[in-house]
């Protein structure tokens, strides 16, 4: 794990835990002013927590049966402490401290492991750094132009954009995985990179790269003196891939064996991949493996991209 991005991530998680505590503090001053009871209350609780920190350092011979007893009064306190919240229009639940990650309560650690939020945190941090070179924010919805295509071209592209539109939507980390196939220029790496950006909008972790780049980092990582898994990590966990140009990358064992570990990993463990290729499926399977392609015709949802290359008709315009 890089230690900039682990770092970086750590704190953004004590940042968290620090603004629940200092809000928790705010709700509690405004409902000691608002209910003086609970105010007591809330003091009945915090001379209870001392009697309990002196009587496990005494030696009296009933301590567990005086501890029980406070247990018991504390519980009793906190339970009207909620009904009274409820009573004046608030949560039950008010005056709690509200950690973003419930599990480790803004720690980033489950005991002596490192929790799912920590690495989810990791994992988004380290993919906004891949990130910083892709022209994502060039690509929009709003600046896909139809009037490009004609007739049935036309009516086949309303259709993936206005499903594009709804995926990007209404993205979430189980959402389908897409194949987008046809050839240059008609419209692939803008509808994928309109997708990244309203998926990043919504939180979510996203690597968006093309093929080539991505295996030649996970090439580089796997076989360098560190032998780094750190590249292929990233591409496993992101929320959403995005691989661009598959097909244009050399062909090499290590490359094509790559490939279908990243496609199959990601359908096992439920996490959408977004493919654009100028390839066929017949191309796909002479290129890779039929199991790739018996994978993405079985779960992925599949658009070919019909019309002429539109740079083409840009520059006809201009010209």
């Amino acid at each position: 794990m890089n230690n900039e991005i682990f770092e970086k991530a750590q704190s953004m998680i004590r940042s968290r835990r620090i603004r629940a505590v200092q809000e928790n503090d705010e709700r509690i001053r405004e409902i000691n002013g608002k209910i003086p009871q609970i105010a007591e209350i809330n003091n009945e609780l915090f001379n209870t927590g001392k009697e309990l920190i002196k009587l496990i350092g005494s030696n009296s011979p009933d301590i567990a049966k005086k501890i029980s007893c406070l247990q018991k009064d504390n519980l009793e306190a906190q339970d009207l402490s909620r009904k009274m919240l409820v009573s004046n229009g608030y949560p039950a639940d008010y005056l709690d401290i509200h950690y973003t990650c419930q599990k480790c309560s803004d720690t980033g650690f489950c005991g002596n492991e490192f929790c799912e939020c920590l690495r989810r945190l990791c994992g988004k941090l380290y993919a906004d750094e891949l990130n910083k070179n892709a022209q994502l924010k060039l690509s929009s919805f709003d600046t896909f132009r139809l009037g490009y295509y004609k007739g049935e071209d036309y009516a086949i592209m309303n259709r993936i954009l206005d499903f594009t539109k709804n995926y990007a939507e209404n993205f979430m980390p189980s959402s389908d995985s897409i194949f987008m196939s046809g050839g240059t220029g008609l419209g692939k790496t803008h509808l994928s990179l309109a997708i990244a950006n309203k998926v990043l909008e919504k939180g979510y972790s996203v690597i968006y790269d093309s093929a080539i780049n991505i295996l030649r980092n996970i090439e580089k990582q796997n076989f360098s003196r560190e032998h780094s898994s750190e590249m292929i990590d990233a591409v496993m966990e992101t929320e959403l891939l995005i691989l661009d140009d598959l097909g244009t990358e050399y062909e090499t064992p290590f490359y094509t064996a790559t490939i279908y570990n990243i496609i199959n990993t990601r359908l096992n463990s439920g996490k959408p991949t977004i493919i654009s290729t100028n390839l066929d499926f017949g191309g796909i399977g002479r290129r890779y493996d039929e199991r790739v392609v018996s994978r993405i015709v079985a779960v992925y949802k599949c658009f070919e991209f019909h019309g002429e290359d539109i740079r083409l008709q840009m520059r006809s315009e201009q010209a």
